[in-house]
């Protein structure tokens, strides 16, 4: 069905008849007191043509106040044209033009609009100003007899938003979607971080409905996500899940570097592949996009945190053993289990002798890991790595896996799936309970339905084949915001602050974020082979975080990278802007040290949890609203190199060559797979943005639930406290 748009518009402004230049014309209405009032309807027949079609032309028509001739002249003829010049492409001409008559005299009214897309000083004037010339005769090669800039007031653009219409749209997302695409088109991001930011929830009320697509929408899948969409299904509620990331099957995971590893938040409609990057002021923060979120990549611990970590922070409700039944449910969920002893990686074993030779045998910790191990897995078999090896079975959830064959892939997607991720129980569960996962949609706004009982959530759908992304809407009665820490600290900053949809947010939203202290040591060892591609990334611990070292709480790990990303490092170091991330990376391989002669010994600390991200304006062209983290190392390095003075400790009892990089020595950066806090839980939004049952202060019906809301570090793998979080707000949470 063939799609128009119209809309109406009113400028007004001083206007002098003899005067031959705009900016002239202006000073010499304002002198006499003169101005000159357009009421122009501009009608698009076909949206699709017209978007198509180089000339751009639009039909025009309207009336003429203009006290020296007259009063409500009617345009007998008109011309609405838009188009882009070829030597600049981020500029629109946008052209007003009206033949009418006075006294039987032919006249032409013609104006101009210049919009940049450059958000900036001069963004409203860009938007608003119609540059104007009067011709005597039927078009505008007569000559010029008067002259004036026409102005658009910010009453006359909310009456502009409220008149569109869209004729042969297919309801009230046919229609959003058509003004969304006329407005990206004449104004590029211009509309996006202006018009709709300004007015979208007055555009918004006018053109929705309050109808409900779902009792439940969640933004995100990873731990918070999945568990809530799946326990609030099974309650019966409709839900549904919006993840920005792909449904990865194992023929898709990234292997080769021209894979779709990378995901951009710039510009996810070319760049939506496996990991997410975010690179800040001494700190860049690693995260995977994909249905399963943070469970795709992360090493496949999954352990309580200590009963230190709820003495202090925390709402009254939260404590460890408030907690301990939530932990249960995930545990079972997700299978846990040890590596079992037949099968100890070298690195294990070597974690495990350090420990001893450094008198702290009792400290070493095999891990509860969500993986599926075969008891009769052996190193010593022909092969031992290979896929054959593997035992296929159909898990609880009627989901095909296998069992682990030690090879080292965990982060980058386990082709045998022997992980227990997310998407292979707590999603599935969900989806047998009616949940609906829609990958691919990446959400921008918030806003509540303005007879005050739900949401409308507004996305892009990403379109992979034509590398497009199409907005679109929907509504539900509660909508839980677990689009992992980042994303929801970017996502409900940019309500509070940019788009001005949920405006009473706390204003500790931002506060308090967490690195929870990940650090990675590589250390060479010349004598023995460690082959840290061999088992699962993460195996086991040696723990203080009883704070005895130092006067720091920390827990060391093992750690592990893929043999294939051998070769890939220094180029994906070489191809892309995260240099610090790869710094650790890049040192295993450093003068052609093999990988096996390699311990990557990892760890977590508790840091002290004083990052804060804000929303600000860039002070260069563009400027365009940015996400900025403010960190501080300095009350954090102590814990840092606590863990850091451990390692070396570790390594140089047991033969090993410490290789602590630059990138702290020299810059104390840090890079971290566990950032927390933002969101935190509070007791009332004085210090804090949700409530112990994760509903946001101010907006009944709107929950958090992922690791933002955890008030500060844990000092150790946070996803299954993040699990157990998310298990006490969906029981909750009332039908």
């Amino acid at each position: 069905m063939t799609v128009s748009l119209t809309f109406k518009e009113t400028m007004a402004g001083h206007f002098a008849l003899g005067a031959t230049d705009p900016t002239a014309g202006e000073k010499l209405g304002k002198e006499s007191g003169f101005n000159l009032t357009m009421h122009a309807e501009v009608s698009l027949v076909d949206l699709d043509k017209f978007l198509a079609d180089p000339l751009h032309l639009g039909g025009l028509s309207g009336t003429i106040d203009f006290p020296p001739m007259g009063t409500n002249m009617v345009a007998h003829s008109g011309v609405f044209n838009l188009f882009k010049p070829a030597d600049d492409p981020n500029l629109t001409y946008m052209i007003y033009e009206l033949g009418f008559q006075h006294g039987g005299q032919d006249y032409y009214l013609a104006g101009h609009k210049d919009v940049r897309d450059d958000p900036g000083f001069d963004l409203w004037s860009d938007t608003t100003t119609l540059y104007t010339t009067l011709h005597q005769g039927k078009d505008k090669t007569g000559p010029v007899i008067g002259a004036g800039i026409l102005t658009l007031g910010v009453m006359q653009l909310l009456d502009l938003l409220s008149t569109v219409k869209t004729p042969g749209a297919d309801g009230i997302q046919g229609k959003v979607a058509a003004i969304a695409k006329f407005g990206s088109f004449f104004a590029g991001k211009l509309w996006d971080s202006y018009v709709v930011s300004k007015f979208g929830k007055f555009l918004y009320d006018k053109l929705s409905d309050d109808s409900f697509d779902y009792d439940v929408l969640v933004i995100g899948s990873g731990f918070g996500g999945a568990v809530t969409a799946c326990r609030l299904a099974e309650k019966g509620m409709k839900v549904c899940i919006l993840e920005r990331g792909r449904r990865w099957e194992v023929k898709d995971y990234p292997r080769d570097p021209k894979d779709a590893w990378w995901w951009s938040n710039e510009n996810p409609a070319e760049h939506n592949g496996w990991i997410d990057i975010r690179s800040y002021p001494n700190m860049a923060v690693a995260q995977c996009s994909g249905v399963g979120g943070g469970s795709l990549i992360y090493a496949n611990i999954f352990v309580e945190a200590k009963p230190f970590s709820f003495e202090s922070g925390w709402p009254k409700e939260i404590t460890y053993e408030a907690l301990q039944p939530y932990y249960e449910k995930t545990g079972q969920m997700l299978n846990v289990q040890a590596v079992p002893d037949n099968q100890l990686p070298p690195k294990t074993k070597l974690m495990k002798e350090a420990a001893e030779q450094i008198g702290e045998g009792h400290r070493f910790l095999k891990m509860p890991l969500a993986v599926s191990f075969d008891p009769d897995f052996s190193y010593n078999r022909e092969d031992a790595f290979e896929d054959k090896h593997s035992k296929p079975f159909i898990n609880a959830f009627g989901q095909q896996q296998g069992t682990c064959v030690h090879c080292g892939n965990c982060d980058i997607g386990c082709q045998v799936k022997a992980r227990n991720t997310l998407d292979l129980n707590y999603i599935p569960l969900a989806e047998q309970h009616g949940a609906v996962v829609k990958p691919l949609h990446l959400v921008s706004r918030i806003t509540p339905l303005h007879n005050g009982v739900g949401y409308r959530v507004d996305f892009d759908r990403i379109d992979v084949e034509g590398k497009a992304l199409i907005a679109g809407h929907l509504n539900a009665k509660k909508v839980i915001v677990a689009a992992g820490t980042m994303g929801s600290n970017e996502l409900l900053l940019r309500c509070r602050d940019e788009y001005g949809s949920l405006p009473n947010l706390s204003p500790m939203l931002g506060v308090g974020w967490s690195s929870n202290g990940d650090f990675l040591t590589p250390a060479v060892y010349k004598r023995c082979d460690i082959d840290p591609t061999r088992g699962p990334t993460i195996t086991c611990s040696i723990d203080y975080l009883d704070g005895s070292f130092e006067g720091q709480r920390f827990w060391v790990q093992d750690g592990g990278i893929p043999n294939l990303l051998k070769d890939a490092i220094g180029g994906l170091g070489q191809d892309h802007s995260f240099g610090h991330f790869f710094t650790s990376l890049n040192s295993l391989v450093k003068n052609d040290t093999p990988l096996s002669s390699v311990m990557p010994w990892f760890g977590q600390a508790v840091d002290a949890s004083n990052g804060v991200f804000k929303l600000t304006r860039s002070w260069m062209p563009p400027f365009r609203h940015e996400v900025k983290l403010e960190w501080d190392i300095e009350k954090s390095k102590a814990a840092v190199q606590a863990l850091i003075d451990m390692h070396i400790k570790l390594s140089e009892a047991t033969g090993g060559e410490p290789m602590v990089p630059p990138t702290w020595t020299v810059l104390k950066n840090l890079v971290t797979p566990h950032p927390l806090g933002g969101c935190h839980m509070g007791e009332s939004s004085a210090d804090g943005v949700v409530d112990h049952k994760g509903e946001v202060f101010g907006y009944p019906g709107l929950y958090v639930a992922d690791g933002s809301i955890i008030p500060k570090a844990v000092g150790l793998n946070p996803s299954r406290t993040i699990a157990a979080l998310a298990e006490r707000i969906a029981e909750l949470i009332e039908p």
